[in-house]
């Protein structure tokens, strides 16, 4: 079973893909960045704001499709700077209690030049 999830509680995709992908007990969502679903804008800040929007825009995918964040068993996150690694940490260390497998790598640029942008995998 295969199923595309959307919600407009998290940004509409900016080109084309989905939201995430509900395969069998596996949801796949695609990389957040922090765009603000109500406005569609993106949100200007330091680390610390995008982090939040971006989590707040994976809570809402997983909600979407009958997920919490206990169920994430990878994480992808890409920072356009390493030097936010910490201050980025405290924050997805707030959600992401059950610690899932995870890669973090500097990224030279990120869609509307973005400071962070996290992809997850899920399972029920």
């Amino acid at each position: 079973m295969k199923k595309i999830i959307y919600t407009s509680n998290a940004p509409e995709p900016i080109g084309p893909y989905s939201q995430a992908y509900l395969c069998g007990d596996t949801l796949y969502c695609s990389g957040q960045i922090a765009i603000d679903p109500t406005s569609g804008n993106f949100v200007e800040g330091d680390i610390e704001k995008q982090t939040n929007q971006v989590i707040k825009n994976i809570k809402q995918l997983l909600k979407a499709a009958g997920f919490d964040f206990n169920d994430v068993v990878k994480t992808t996150c890409f920072l356009s700077d390493m030097a936010d690694f910490a201050k980025f940490n405290e924050i997805y260390a707030k959600y992401f209690t059950s610690n899932p497998a995870r890669s973090c790598v500097a990224a030279k640029q990120l869609p509307k030049n973005a400071l962070v942008e996290v992809e997850i995998i899920a399972i029920k």
